[in-house]
């Protein structure tokens, strides 16, 4: 005896076309801002309103800093051209909206990596491309050297910032009292220090270094505490749910930490990939035309990136280390193995 089934097709054709429609939805999402900036020809870049040596104006109207010639980089890796990037400054508090509404491509603007941010905002961090840290700056006049003289003092920070976050831990944990004011930026807060409306701005040190450097009484004027109270890994942000993109902005970034590695530096550069016997090189070079044809972008796009600017030390160096005005020491940021925490996963 013959058993027979009888099936309705219109739920498995309907199950069908939903997979489908599933499928193509998702394939075309990856690599959406890419195309769209191959489309426009132009990087769009997010970034402070002006911050000291990682995106602010020179006396000509250029930018400069640490975030800025990353995304030249980057421009210059995904178009051919480091100056095929528009920077457009946020305040802090409109920094992932203006991300998540498209508005640019990829944000470097002294962000904190969070698991908080990339579970709530719907966005991703590419990699870390500054390891900072929270402080507190206060006149030199009030002789601090820990937060017990803040106790109930009004202390300025930055909206949207993972130190306004932190700030009511910090003081709760050391049963200290204080008033916040919450100001737009850090330069906002600068102003309110110096006319003595807070009794300290928080935020990261090497802001801290850029306001005390700006200081109008002179850089002695104010001093940090020298306790360090969070830890803030700064790195560019991309939107969730582009893949092809998130991959182009953490290679190009890692790119820049494995020249330093080699000791490939921008006048180097050609002479070390053209060179046959340098193994590392030839096994490096080897791997860009896989890249290239799987994240659609034209060859050459490492040497590109290191042309535009040199390698992570370089940028540091030329930003906010021994030829900027800052002179921060690099710390963390130095490479693995010279005691920091800077290093590039393989390339293959």
């Amino acid at each position: 005896m013959r058993l027979l089934l009888k099936l309705n097709p219109w739920p498995m054709a309907l199950t069908v076309i939903v997979l489908a429609v599933f499928f193509i939805q998702n394939a075309g999402c990856a690599g959406v801002t890419f195309d769209r900036i191959k489309t426009r020809g132009d990087l769009r870049c997010g970034v402070s309103e002006g911050i000291p040596g990682f995106s602010s104006k020179d006396a000509d109207g250029r930018w400069q800093g640490l975030d800025v010639d990353f995304c030249r980089a980057l421009a210059a890796a995904v178009l051919g051209n480091p100056q095929k990037v528009s920077f457009f400054p946020l305040l802090a508090s409109q920094r992932f909206a203006s991300l998540k509404a498209g508005e640019i491509d990829v944000l470097a603007r002294n962000t904190t990596w969070t698991l908080e941010r990339e579970a709530t905002l719907e966005v991703l961090f590419a990699g870390v491309l500054y390891y900072d840290s929270q402080v507190f700056l206060v006149p030199a006049a009030s002789r601090a050297n820990d937060l017990s003289p803040l106790d109930g003092k009004s202390i300025c920070v930055v909206k949207g910032t993972t130190q306004e976050m932190n700030l009511e831990y910090i003081f709760r944990d050391r049963n200290l009292s204080y008033q916040p004011l919450v100001v737009e930026s850090v330069a906002k807060g600068a102003e309110a220090l110096a006319a003595g409306r807070c009794a300290s701005l928080t935020s990261e040190r090497s802001q801290l270094a850029g306001v005390r450097m700006n200081t109008v009484g002179g850089s002695d004027t104010f001093v940090q505490i020298p306790e360090q109270f969070s830890k803030e890994p700064l790195g560019p942000v991309v939107r969730r749910g582009d893949d092809e993109w998130f991959t182009i902005v953490r290679w190009v970034l890692f790119t820049l930490v494995r020249a330093e590695e080699l000791g490939i530096t921008r006048v180097s550069l050609h002479s070390r990939f053209n060179n046959s016997t340098d193994s590392k090189m030839q096994r490096w070079a080897a791997t860009d035309g896989i890249i290239s044809r799987s994240l659609q972008i034209q060859p050459g796009w490492a040497v590109r990136a290191l042309e535009a600017g040199g390698n992570y030390g370089e940028l540091f160096e030329r930003n906010l280390g021994s030829q900027s005005p800052l002179k921060i020491e690099r710390g963390l940021n130095r490479l693995y193995d010279q005691g920091g925490l800077m290093y590039a996963p393989p390339f293959r």
